[in-house]
């Protein structure tokens, strides 16, 4: 009897939890190392109990095991509610539940902020970080679209998005966090999101029609 696909998974399950291993040793270096430019394969490695080769197979470059962290604590972090969120009937509702999910997201672990510092050091991970973040803007236009249907000028549409992508943004949650709590910094959020409507608001009013409620079936959904 060939004991060939016992081996491959045995293999597969050891890959696996190797991975996850390093994965989880270079969230902890960040989050407990002085510096970022101490963040390295050669680091990770020797904290995983791995060789650097090993970790070079798995992950590709340094950029490619940060990406890998950020995938993790995404995971983690709570982002897969962006679904449920997208899914309510009420725009507006589901847009409070936005601002509370990345408020959550931006205060649950401190990598996270070592992984936007690293964008100052890391131009590929600047542009692999960027295009997580453009997710989050795609996210903010659905719901805007839903918010202002079809009456709202294309660049008060556009403003709000900008807006809105800004203040959930973790730049601006660590600015805010730096003297409130997480709640406040949430419900201040919530009150300048709403405030960026206005406009949008505006021409619905002025247009004499409602803007357009689909269904959840017709949301496109983005996960960050």
């Amino acid at each position: 009897m060939s004991t060939r696909p016992y081996t491959s998974s045995v293999r597969t399950a050891a890959a696996a939890a190797k991975r996850d291993r390093v994965i989880e040793a270079a969230a902890r270096s960040l989050r407990e190392d002085a510096s970022i430019a101490t963040f390295s394969l050669d680091a990770v490695a020797k904290a995983a109990g791995v060789t650097r080769l090993t970790v070079y197979h798995q992950f590709g470059s340094r950029r490619g095991l940060l990406e890998a962290v950020f995938d993790e604590i995404a995971r983690q972090g709570g982002l897969t509610a962006i679904a449920d969120a997208m899914a309510m009937s009420d725009p507006h509702a589901a847009l409070d539940r936005l601002v509370e999910i990345f408020c959550a997201f931006w205060n649950r672990d401190p990598a996270v902020g070592r992984l936007h510092e690293a964008m100052a050091t890391d131009p590929e991970f600047a542009q692999a970080l960027i295009g997580r973040n453009e997710r989050r803007r795609t996210t903010v236009n659905v719901l805007i679209g839903r918010i202002a249907g079809k009456t709202a000028l294309p660049r008060a549409r556009r403003d709000a998005v900008d807006l809105i992508f800004a203040l959930t943004s973790f730049a601006m949650f660590a600015m805010l966090r730096a003297d409130r709590s997480v709640d406040e910094v949430c419900a201040l959020v919530k009150s300048a999101c709403h405030g960026a409507l206005g406009p949008l608001l505006s021409d619905a009013s002025r247009s004499g029609s409602r803007p357009r409620r689909p269904g959840a079936s017709s949301i496109t959904v983005a996960v960050f």
